[in-house]
């Protein structure tokens, strides 16, 4: 099952694919680590940004995304445009499941990560998108047992 992580901040997606096959966990080369949107007022700037999302999606064969969920209120609240990015990536035709820090966190602790991430080519922006992708993972592989 291939699997992309999405990490909103504020007007931005942070991406990271990760599959999984055969009891081998691969990291894909993509085209695309992050998506901007500059001004989520303008409706056409969604638009752009739900296309090329989907587009991307579609094209590299992506099974499942998981969102990286955000408090709705409170300091740590997440911003009005994050939330417009994951309504147009909930909009994408592919299942969506939104998994809290908590979670990944357990993941994490109870399945440790076996590599090095500076060694899988990933950028650094990217690792909170790389251990929600692998947390997603090994929520499937283990609710198998």
């Amino acid at each position: 099952m291939r699997v992309c992580a999405v990490e909103l901040k504020g007007g931005e997606a942070i991406l990271c694919l990760l599959s999984y096959q055969g009891e081998t966990f691969n990291v894909p080369d993509c085209r695309q680590q992050s998506f901007s949107v500059s001004n989520s007022a303008n409706a056409e700037s969604i638009k752009d940004f739900h296309f090329a999302f989907s587009k991307l999606m579609q094209d590299y064969h992506v099974d499942q995304i998981v969102v990286l969920e955000r408090d709705q209120k409170g300091k740590r609240a997440g911003s009005a445009t994050s939330f417009k990015l994951e309504a147009a990536i909930q909009l994408s035709g592919l299942p969506v499941t939104l998994m809290s820090e908590l979670d990944v966190k357990e993941q994490l602790k109870r399945n440790p990560q076996q590599v090095d991430f500076e060694g899988i080519g990933l950028k650094k922006f990217q690792r909170n998108a790389f251990d929600l992708a692998y947390a997603f993972q090994n929520t499937l592989i283990y609710a198998k047992d």
